[in-house]
């Protein structure tokens, strides 16, 4: 059986119920409704229905505001890995750097494009990278305090989930000037990321050492899986297309106000809310929530 965890207004959830689309009822698709708060439900899809059916369900009949879908039950994560740009902060901060070159709309373009799953990553970052050459490496502190901010329910997220003993990873296909900083005031134990190469206090327009991609981000959360016992139970969050093998390899995959690709991707979802609708559908009583 599988068991999808849902935030949604009870009442809507009850009328799109009521209204089901035929090729649902044709599909004969069996499952019940089970309310455990004012606004979370566990739905409990039947074995003898089409499991690929379930996330069909959730976009197009319950729309949930944040969802996850799991055969193995809700418990408290081992080693919780997450991406930082449009996940942990709500800017791209190669996108925030470009605009004090002049050049956001062109790097921002390209940005787009590579989180969509249609360039390279890896090519897509090198030329970001290289037009960047030539700005001061003073603005990398300037965009930190004035564009840079965490994502709403960030803090609580990471704060609670160490709280609770779970290993705190950031890992970014961005750059440590940021996520060192990052990741600091957010409370994460170790950050894998990108390095920006300075000489004479200006971007040259390349990288430092190896590219952190989305088969970094995968490895980083095996590894961190493997140290932390057999049975390691991991939480990942991100959502670009660069996160989805790190978001498929998790046991609870959360696709952030996501592409759609990684969307697609993953077994968790928040589409409306913040961050803390994670531990909501983990079954962390808010009363164990820590601020941070």
């Amino acid at each position: 059986m599988l068991i999808a965890r849902l935030i949604a207004d009870s009442a809507q959830l009850e009328t799109r119920l009521l209204t089901q689309p035929d090729w649902l009822i044709d599909a004969g698709a069996a499952f019940s409704l089970a309310q455990l708060d004012e606004d979370v439900h566990e739905l409990h899809w039947s074995v003898e229905s089409d499991p690929a059916l379930l996330p069909r369900v959730l976009d197009e009949v319950l729309t949930p505001d944040a969802s996850l879908i799991s055969d193995c039950g809700f418990e408290m994560p081992d080693v919780f890995v997450s991406d930082m740009d449009s996940t942990m902060i709500g800017q791209e901060c190669i996108d925030e750097l470009a605009d004090y070159a002049g050049i956001k709309p062109q790097i921002a373009e390209i940005t787009e494009r590579a989180m969509q799953g249609e360039l390279d990553f890896a090519d897509a970052l090198r030329e970001r990278v290289g037009l960047l050459a030539g700005l001061n490496e003073s603005a990398i502190s300037t965009c930190l305090a004035e564009r840079i901010t965490p994502t709403p329910g960030a803090k609580t997220l990471v704060a609670t989930l160490r709280d609770q003993d779970c290993r705190t990873v950031l890992v970014t296909g961005g750059f440590h000037h940021f996520a060192d900083v990052v990741a600091e005031q957010l409370g994460f134990e170790r950050v894998v990321g990108n390095v920006l190469e300075v000489e004479g206090g200006k971007l040259t327009g390349r990288l430092a050492g190896s590219i952190t991609d989305a088969d970094t981000k995968a490895h980083v959360l095996r590894e961190e899986v493997a140290a932390a016992g057999e049975g390691a139970l991991s939480l990942a969050t991100g959502d670009g297309a660069n996160d989805i093998p790190m978001i498929e390899a998790a046991t609870y995959g959360f696709a952030y106000r996501a592409k759609p690709k990684a969307r697609d991707a993953a077994n968790g979802r928040v589409d409306r809310g913040d961050l803390t609708s994670v531990l909501t559908l983990l079954g962390i009583p808010q009363e164990e929530w820590v601020a941070g």
